[in-house]
C-alpha cells in the first residue's frame, strides 16, 4: 500500500511433499522436498476501473519480497483498465473454522521413510503374487504431503488453514499369450488411519488387469453403455465444466443462456460443496471426522465456501462463479474462486457428486440385456460447446446380464446434451475417493464404434 497500490491481496504457501515409485521389488525413484512462496496481487485504482498486477517469489528475505513488492505495483500501473477488476466486497469475506474441517492429520507424514518404500513394496508383490499370468508391473507408488497457506488481504480478511494427504497404489501388468493388459488401483485419505491393506490393494489392482485379458472390438452399434464410479465422474464433471461461470461469459459453453432451464433428464442432480466433513467407523468401532478432499475453510478470494445445488432434478439452478466472473455477469460469486499462487483466481469446485439412485451396481448390469461397460476412458474428445463426446475406451461386454468377454480398441459417442437426458440408471454406490463421487449410471442409444 505505502508503495502506490489502492488494494493488496497476499498469499504464502509452503509445503513438504514424499514420493517414491518402486518397480518389481526395488526403488526407481524417490524424492522429497519442502517449498516456500509467496504471491501478491496488487490493484491501482484508475479512471473507469482498476488496474491490476500479481507475482510470486520463493524468495522471502526482507530484499526478495521488496523486489517482488516494486515489480507488481510497476506492473500494474501499466496494464489496462479492467471495470470488474477488485477485491470482493468487505462484508461478504469469511471462514469455516479449519479444526472442525479436519482437514490436517500429523499422521500422514509421520510414517518413517523406511516404512513408506516397504509399503508400496508390500503393495506391488502382492499383485505380483495373485496370478501367474502377471510377471510385469509399471509399479508401485507412495506419496504423502502437508501444505499450509495463509492469505490477507488489505480489506482485512486473514485466514489461514492446513491440509495432509496419503496415500498408495499399483499398476501390475497381466499377460496372457500375445496380449497385456495392466490394471491399477489405490488407497488414499488425509489421515492414515483410513488407508486399506497393501495387499488388498495389490491384489485388486491385479484382479482389474487380468480381467481385460483376451479383450477385442465389436461391432459398430448403438446400446445402452454402463459408466461404472471410477469412469462416471468424468463424465458427470462435465456438467460442472459447462456451468463454469467463465465459459458462459464467454459464450463457450452448451450452457449459456441455460440458467434456470432443462438441461439433464430429472433423475439428475448435481451438488458442489465446499464444506463437507465425513464420518467414517473405525474398525474398533470409534468414528473419526475428516475433511474431504475438496474442502476448505474459505474459497480463492477469501469467502466462506458453502454448498452448491447446481443442477436440481435436470434444471440448472446456479452458475461456478467466482467475484470476478459473477461482477461480469452481474451476479453474485457463490464462492467458487481457486487460488494459485500468482495470476488472478481462477474458478474451481469443491466436492461435487450426483445425487445417488436406488440400485446396485450389480442391478444395474443384471438388468442390461446387451451393451457395454466402460471401465477406462482415453482421449480428449469432448467438446463442451457442441456437446459432442467421443472417447476412446475399453471395458466388459454384457449380454443377458453376464460379462460375455472383455473389449478394447472401441470408441464411445453421443452427445452430451441428449446423453445427460438419457440417464436410464444411476445406482447406489456413491463412494469417495478424491474431490468428486459419482455412482454407477446408465446412459442408453450411445455409439460404440468398433470393427
Amino acid at each position: 500500500m505505502r508503495a502506490g497500490a489502492t488494494e493488496v491481496e497476499a498469499i504464502a504457501y509452503e509445503s513438504d511433499e514424499f514420493n517414491v515409485h518402486v518397480r518389481l521389488g526395488e526403488v526407481e525413484q524417490l524424492s522429497e522436498a519442502g517449498s516456500r512462496a509467496l504471491g501478491l496481487r496488487v490493484f491501482v485504482a484508475a479512471e473507469g476501473g482498476q488496474r491490476t498486477a500479481s507475482t510470486s517469489t520463493s524468495d522471502l528475505s526482507k530484499d526478495g519480497v521488496a523486489r517482488m513488492v516494486e515489480s507488481a505495483v510497476a506492473l500494474a500501473r501499466i496494464t489496462g483498465v479492467d471495470p470488474f477488476a477488485g477485491l470482493p466486497e468487505r462484508e461478504s469475506f469469511g471462514m469455516h473454522d479449519p479444526e472442525t474441517q479436519a482437514l490436517y492429520f500429523e499422521d500422514a507424514t509421520a510414517i518413517p521413510p523406511p516404512e513408506r518404500i516397504a509399503i508400496a513394496k508390500r503393495c506391488e508383490a502382492a499383485a505380483m503374487d495373485f496370478d501367474t499370468r502377471i510377471q510385469n508391473s509399471k509399479g508401485a507408488s507412495f506419496d504423502c504431503w502437508s501444505a499450509h497457506q495463509v492469505m490477507c488481504n488489505s480489506r482485512g480478511f486473514m485466514g489461514e488453514y492446513k491440509r495432509s494427504y496419503v496415500g498408495f497404489s499399483a499398476t501390475p501388468i497381466a499377460q496372457d499369450g500375445g496380449t497385456m493388459q495392466s490394471g491399477f488401483w489405490y488407497s488414499n485419505g488425509r489421515t492414515a488411519r483410513l488407508l486399506d491393506d497393501p495387499e488388498a490393494v495389490g491384489r485388486e489392482a491385479a484382479r482389474r488387469a487380468l480381467r481385460l485379458l483376451g479383450a477385442r472390438r465389436v461391432p459398430t452399434q448403438q446400446v445402452p453403455v454402463v459408466f461404472p464410479p471410477e469412469a462416471s465422474r468424468g463424465l458427470m464433471g462435465n456438467l460442472l465444466s459447462a456451468a463454469n461461470g467463465d465459459s458462459i461469459y464467454r459464450n463457450a459453453s452448451m450452457f449459456a443462456g441455460k440458467l434456470g432451464e432443462q438441461v439433464a433428464g430429472e433423475n439428475i442432480t448435481i451438488v458442489d460443496d465446499g464444506t463437507m466433513v465425513f464420518d467414517h467407523k473405525l474398525p474398533d468401532g470409534s468414528t473419526l471426522r475428516v475433511g474431504g478432499f475438496g474442502t476448505s475453510p474459505f474459497d480463492g478470494d477469501g469467502l466462506p465456501t458453502r454448498r452448491t445445488v447446481v443442477i436440481e432434478r435436470g434444471v440448472l439452478k446456479e452458475l461456478l462463479l467466482n467475484t470476478y466472473t459473477a461482477r461480469k455477469l452481474g451476479m453474485t460469486s457463490n464462492a467458487k474462486a481457486s487460488r494459485g499462487l500468482a495470476g488472478a483466481p481462477g474458478i474451481g469446485g469443491g466436492n461435487y457428486f450426483l445425487e445417488p439412485g436406488t440400485q446396485s451396481h450389480e442391478e444395474i448390469v443384471g438388468g442390461l440385456k446387451r451393451g457395454l461397460l466402460v471401465l477406462s476412458t482415453m482421449g480428449f474428445g469432448v467438446n463442451l460447446v457442441t456437446g459432442d463426446y467421443s472417447q476412446g475406451a475399453s471395458g466388459l461386454w454384457i449380454e443377458d446380464g453376464e460379462v460375455a468377454f472383455p473389449v478394447e480398441e472401441i470408441t464411445i459417442a453421443g452427445n452430451l446434451k441428449e446423453m445427460f437426458r438419457n440417464v436410464s440408471a444411476i445406482g447406489n454406490d456413491l463412494e469417495w475417493r478424491g474431490s468428486g463421487a459419482v455412482p454407477t449410471v446408465q446412459i442408453e442409444g450411445m455409439t460404440v464404434a468398433g470393427s
